[in-house]
């Protein structure tokens, strides 16, 4: 049982440290610039993941072109705080650096597997958002979700 705790904790870090750095996006005058913010990550992510398999796919693969685009996945994926995509870029690049076709594709699927993971979430937290706001409620700021919680 002890793992299955260790893995809750893992996956509240997680979400609280995603809501943090969104909310640090967020700015009063353009309510909308962290969805806006969101949908352009979504957009990029699905062509950087189609350019990296395509890439690795080629008769000859460029490493450092295939790293060029990892490093512009995990900068990205940064900026939205999506930490575990981050995190398996980090590994992908070391394949490539290495010049390991096999890790890669392992690697390139699990970057994949990490984005869909995050890109639902973020998907559902926006979908809250907007219910929240069209209820004519305001979004909690993080510190406030454990008064929330008492009420």
């Amino acid at each position: 049982m002890e793992v299955v705790g260790q893995l809750q904790r893992q996956y509240v870090d997680f979400i609280t440290s995603l809501f943090r750095e969104l909310q640090k996006l967020q700015d009063d005058s353009n309510p909308e610039f962290v969805g806006e913010v969101v949908s352009i990550f979504f957009e990029d992510s699905e062509k950087l993941l189609n350019d990296l398999a395509s890439s690795l796919q080629q008769q000859v693969v460029d490493f450092k072109k295939v790293d060029g685009y990892v490093h512009q996945f995990k900068g990205s994926s940064s900026s939205v705080g999506a930490q575990r995509v981050k995190n398996a870029c980090v590994a992908l690049r070391n394949f490539c650096e290495e010049k390991n076709l096999d890790g890669c594709s392992r690697y390139l699927n699990l970057v994949k597997q990490e984005f869909y993971l995050v890109k639902n979430k973020l998907e559902t937290l926006l979908r809250m958002e907007q219910q929240i706001l069209q209820a004519g409620g305001t979004v909690p700021l993080l510190e406030q979700v454990p008064l929330l919680w008492k009420q």
